[in-house]
């Protein structure tokens, strides 16, 4: 192979996860639609009425951020886990490895395609949200940005996820027992500034408040943390991701077997 990048190959694989999830498009939209729905009346109505604002910021308002991070991690880290798995479940996960793909491409093929359906979906919730509250956005390049960079870190996350789980029970474990109670303790629907001590400091050692608290910052501009320190934890995150990633195609671990 030449020192090219094989855009067709990476093109290829990406028109095929995305025509994936153009056979349940319909079904994948509207599902964030209802549970948004769903967060608004139970969270913005029942407790919005006992707790009018935090920090200044109307309540219902102020966990819009909290719920698209909420519904990115868990679709990042599905979209990517299944696209990976799945050719390792049907036995074509030897073809790919054969084919004229690096690792670098196969990866940005399936990530870039998994991030990309998880960016449609946060900004689904994000117009779904507007049905409810009015929400402004202090920082709109970067509230893009920010998004961009949660969905290609967790999509990797994912990935490495796909290429350990041995079933489809393994794909579920961490998104459901890990990351959605990370989330809901994270800081996704108040703020960490309302906890009594110790708990607010223990709160601090969850990773998810730095992500959710820098994606707050940049529709309010202000978060539980300070931006800096959330754009550092991404930093590592993607580093970490892609040294995973690195090692697992040097070693073939779970692929070549």
């Amino acid at each position: 192979m030449s020192g090219r990048m094989n855009w067709r190959g990476i093109a290829a694989i990406y028109r095929f996860e995305l025509h994936r999830f153009g056979r349940t498009f319909w079904t994948s939209l509207m599902t964030p639609v209802i549970t948004t729905s769903l967060y608004f009346i139970v969270f913005g109505s029942a407790i919005g009425s006992r707790m009018t604002e935090i920090d200044g910021i109307p309540y219902a308002a102020f966990i819009v951020p909290g719920l698209i991070m909420l519904s990115m991690f868990q679709e990042s880290i599905f979209n990517a886990s299944f696209g990976i798995y799945m050719p390792k479940w049907t036995g074509t996960i030897y073809e790919l490895l054969s084919a004229p793909l690096s690792s670098l491409e196969t990866v940005i093929a399936y990530v870039g395609a998994a991030a990309s359906k998880s960016m449609m979906i946060g900004l689904v919730i994000f117009a779904t949200a507007h049905l409810f509250v009015d929400v402004s956005v202090a920082h709109p390049l970067a509230m893009l940005g920010f998004m961009a960079l949660i969905a290609i870190s967790f999509c990797m996350f994912g990935f490495i996820l796909g290429v350990w789980a041995q079933n489809f029970e393994q794909l579920q474990v961490v998104p459901l027992l890990v990351i959605m109670p990370m989330t809901f303790l994270g800081g996704a629907f108040y703020s960490v500034s309302m906890l009594p001590e110790p708990w607010r400091t223990i709160t601090l050692f969850n990773p998810v408040i730095y992500l959710i608290s820098g994606f707050r910052w940049t529709f309010f501009g202000k978060g539980d943390v300070a931006i800096g320190y959330s754009l550092a934890f991404v930093a590592v995150l993607l580093i970490v991701c892609m040294a995973a990633i690195g090692w697992v195609f040097k070693t073939g671990y779970r692929l070549k077997k």
